[in-house]
């Protein structure tokens, strides 16, 4: 009765998610609609952001400082990095630290080859995970015999940040770095950054209709639900779970761009990692 107890409890244990901001919000929308009775714990760590510009040794530190706060404090049964550069300079070191399951952020270099009729295919994606080597072997792995443009794009982490989605800057920044591709034959966008997907919109404006924008985020969210099968931790309450948000940073600020953002009022409080 003891073990079925105990095992009720850590069934019922949170997800920690986390990001350098409010990008990772565009997984947690998918993984609530895939798991709704699992319990989340939203990290932003808005003092560091963007994690886009930082190089991979520093990467490394912030995801084991992370990792250790949602472990310590929140007892988290599962993380999930909801961040592609997190993910491409971290996600190695933090399974090998961490015993509990850790859910990756990559780009959909994949889906996209796939799907691409024309054999040419681009990724947008921060200035840290365009470099990674993680990226040039997933091209390499996953796009074999396709023509990819990958773009470094700076700056466009952090407008999504401020909440200026339909900002000036927003428009000169995509003008600036999806030039090349609406008169190319790239069919296949990848948004390689978990901020991007909040930027859908205005991205279609400039590359027109033909070109597909493709994201991980539900096979990020299928990946999470099998994990949690695979090693029996699925949550078994009836009810619908419950989200709490943290921010390293400003919490009134990350209060209305998240709510925004999401659609729905929320209030997130700050935490010293």
């Amino acid at each position: 009765m003891r073990n079925t107890s105990k095992k009720t409890k850590k069934n019922n244990q949170p997800i920690g998610v986390f990001d350098s901001g409010v990008g990772g919000l565009s997984v947690l929308i998918e993984l609530k609609r895939l798991l709704p009775h699992e319990n989340f714990v939203f990290l932003a760590d808005q003092f560091y952001v963007p994690y886009g510009e930082k190089t991979k040794k520093e990467l490394i530190k912030l995801g084991f400082r992370v990792v250790d706060y949602l472990s310590k404090y929140h007892k988290v049964k599962m993380v999930v990095v909801a961040c592609n550069t997190s993910t491409c300079n971290s996600i190695q070191e933090l399974r090998k630290k961490y015993s509990l399951p850790i859910v990756g952020t990559v780009p959909a270099i994949r889906p996209a080859a796939k799907a691409s009729k024309t054999g040419t295919i681009a990724i947008i994606a921060t200035p840290s995970t365009s470099k990674s080597q993680v990226l040039k072997k997933l091209i390499r792995d996953r796009a074999l015999g396709m023509k990819v443009i990958n773009i470094g794009c700076k700056n466009l982490e952090n407008v999504v940040e401020e909440g200026k989605l339909q900002s000036e800057e927003v428009t000169k920044l995509l003008t600036k770095y999806l030039k090349g591709i609406k008169d190319s034959r790239v069919d296949q966008l990848v948004l390689g950054c978990t901020h991007y997907p909040f930027l859908k919109k205005y991205i279609r404006k400039i590359v027109g209709l033909h070109v597909k924008l493709v994201d991980g985020n539900k096979g990020i969210a299928k990946r999470t639900k099998n994990l949690l099968k695979i090693n029996k931790i699925m949550n078994t309450q009836k009810r619908k779970g419950k989200t709490t948000f943290f921010t390293t940073k400003d919490p009134q600020k990350f209060t209305k761009v998240a709510s925004d953002l999401l659609g729905y009022h929320l209030k997130a409080r700050k935490v010293k990692i």
